[in-house]
């Protein structure tokens, strides 16, 4: 590859490493992960992006910026954002997230919660095929749990957006899944058959992990429990349902804040006006989240459209020689896409064609460059701080996106697992 264009590669993706050294080496500096927005560092890193790209005007450089801040799928993010905001809020103020919590501790052992999170985020989030909704559903009692039991916020927020992985990995109605199996010309049971090999060595060690914690949590006399109390839970069991059922996450979250109005109105939660007032509340809440997605959006399509994403699928598979070097490479591939375009759907479409191709070339099954795929990118997604589930997570609980991935032992578990499953062939098998 020719010096030129290795340089021009590399540019296209500076912006990516302007970010993440200002987010991340900044607050390593600092010493605190609360000190630097990163809302105002990808506002850098968007200045900067702007900046080097050559061939255009100022004003067409702006456009391709905003269309990228603007695209469906950000707008489909900011939405659900929105209503999230609304809904969570609604629910709190109603009674829903202290009744939960305790019912929670009412039927849950408090040593074994930690465990008992991971599962029920499992579940859900396999049955629903969206890590989105199950860290909607999930964060706001999980966080109230945690206050409740003095325990950290950010560990058991991180149980649910690792639960919330598993089951978007595995589930048949995935996006990932979806896209992952067609691009490569496989059935989605047999990938699934592969998958299931993967993740649940991952699974079961960080059950066991969660399970050992869980000891060290102060066991709390549980609160008794009241048919009032019952009533204010069904907004989180309706969201429950609703999902488990199939129904759009926008309709959940519309109904879902519907019924907890309805409740609250009946109650003598809240008055008709501070309905409103509270549904404002929560999405202000949500605002910063909203900032840095479509922020995020803009600055990886300026890096898309000055060739960053080809750069690194060229420069990956230049050299590639042996089975062992190709699913590596697959599997790099849609890391650093996903890195790129911090969705991993996208990113798996975007390099689904030619891993295809590395996949046929070097006789790999179509079922395992399809696992690869799923895998490695659900992965990448859960340790990325720009992430929507880690952001979403973090509105909802108030903390870092970089508090959380300090306690994501599935996702870490998930990484070890991939590694060694194309380190050493019995694995593989």
């Amino acid at each position: 590859m020719a010096r030129k264009q290795i340089m021009k590669g590399i540019m296209a993706l500076s912006p990516i490493a302007v970010l993440l050294s200002i987010y991340l080496i900044g607050s390593i500096i600092a010493g605190d992960f609360y000190r630097i927005p990163i809302a105002a560092a990808f506002v850098v890193a968007s200045i900067y992006a702007i900046i080097i790209t050559r061939g255009n005007s100022l004003a067409e450089r702006i456009d391709n910026f905003s269309k990228g801040a603007a695209d469906v799928r950000i707008m489909y993010m900011v939405w659900i954002f929105v209503l999230a905001g609304a809904f969570a809020a609604t629910a709190k103020e109603m009674g829903a997230v202290s009744a939960t919590v305790n019912f929670t501790l009412q039927f849950v052992p408090g040593n074994f919660l930690p465990a008992g999170i991971f599962v029920a985020s499992c579940f859900i989030s396999m049955s629903i095929g969206t890590s989105v909704g199950t860290v909607v559903a999930l964060t706001p009692v999980v966080t109230a749990l945690a206050a409740q039991m003095g325990c950290d916020v950010a560990w058991l927020v991180a149980i649910v957006v690792g639960g919330a992985f598993f089951g978007d990995n595995l589930s048949f109605i995935s996006d990932t899944t979806i896209a992952a199996t067609q691009t490569q010309g496989c059935s989605m049971r047999s990938k699934f058959r592969t998958n299931i090999f993967l993740v649940m060595p991952a699974a079961f060690a960080a059950l066991l992990l969660y399970a050992f914690s869980g000891a060290a949590i102060d066991v709390i006399e549980p609160v008794q429990v009241t048919l009032i109390d019952f009533v204010k839970v069904i907004p989180y069991i309706f969201v429950i349902v609703a999902a488990l059922f199939g129904m759009n996450v926008l309709a959940v979250l519309i109904w879902g804040t519907l019924v907890a109005a309805v409740i609250g109105l009946a109650l003598g939660g809240f008055d008709i006006v501070g309905f409103f007032t509270t549904c404002g509340t929560g999405i202000n809440s949500m605002c910063e989240l909203i900032i840095v997605t479509m922020l995020a959006g803009g600055l990886l399509e300026i890096v898309r459209l000055n060739g960053g994403i080809d750069f690194l699928i060229r420069i990956i598979t230049n050299r590639i020689r042996s089975r062992r070097a190709a699913e590596g490479a697959i599997a790099l591939l849609v890391a650093l896409s996903n890195v790129c375009t911090a969705n991993n759907t996208i990113a798996i479409l975007t390099v689904g064609t030619i891993s295809r191709n590395i996949s046929q070339r070097f006789n790999i099954s179509p079922r395992r460059s399809a696992s690869l795929l799923d895998t490695t990118s659900c992965f990448v997604q859960g340790m990325l701080p720009y992430g929507a589930q880690l952001l979403m997570a973090s509105g909802l609980a108030a903390v870092s996106p970089l508090a959380i991935i300090g306690n994501l032992y599935y996702p870490m578990c998930v990484g070890a697992v991939i590694i060694l499953s194309i380190l050493f062939p019995v694995t593989r098998k």
